[in-house]
């Protein structure tokens, strides 16, 4: 197994015992992430394409307004991300990742909080261009966390439960290795493009 798998099987283990003892990093990354969505869906201003989206997330803009639950989720990853390395059984230990991990978690945590938002906004022009009417914000960050996580899968709608461990530990995780998501963020845009807003509205309320 690859240093890079190895540490991620730790990391994954390490992280579901700091989970289960406390849930504050997985809370924290829920929280940022309803507010993120929360705040796109309380604009008019609508990503309308993937292409589109692709350019957004291409440009400068940032999540300044979120900067206080961004900061709060790193606080509690990097303790997260040190046990994992101090306990990863290879021989080549990352130390200079240990030494960077703040840093790094964050840049991912802000990168990958506007790549939900960019998706958000695509799916709720899906959804409300089928329907004419506003996006249910629950309906909207359910699917863009799955198409986030897993651009290939269709959005599982048979419960209203994020992913939210699966999401910390991506943005967490990558972001320690200095791992990209825009490739994946990509592929979740264009996954996004070809929604049926009008099914997923009916399917949405069918599941209530």
């Amino acid at each position: 197994m690859a240093d890079r798998e190895k540490l991620s099987a730790y990391a994954r283990g390490a992280g579901a015992a700091t989970l289960k003892s406390g849930n504050a990093l997985v809370d924290a990354v829920g929280r940022l992430v309803h507010a993120a969505v929360d705040r796109v869906l309380l604009s008019d201003d609508r990503v309308t394409s993937a292409a589109e989206g692709r350019r957004r997330l291409s440009g400068q803009e940032g999540t300044e307004e979120l900067a206080d639950k961004v900061q709060r989720v790193v606080v509690l990853a990097t303790p997260v991300v040190r046990i994992a390395a101090r306990g990863a059984k290879f021989t080549r230990l990352p130390w200079a990742m240990v030494a960077s991990s703040s840093v790094s978690v964050g840049l991912a945590v802000r990168t990958g909080v506007r790549e939900i938002q960019v998706l958000s906004s695509l799916v709720a022009h899906r959804i409300e261009q089928a329907t004419g009417q506003p996006a249910d914000p629950r309906l909207v960050e359910k699917v863009a966390v799955d198409l986030y996580l897993d651009p290939k899968r269709k959005p599982d709608l048979t419960n209203d439960r994020l992913r939210l461990v699966r999401l910390t530990r991506k943005w967490v995780l990558l972001g320690a290795l200095g791992r990209s998501t825009s490739k994946r963020a990509g592929k979740a845009l264009d996954a996004a493009d070809k929604l049926d807003g009008g099914e997923l509205a009916a399917r949405w309320v069918a599941s209530a």
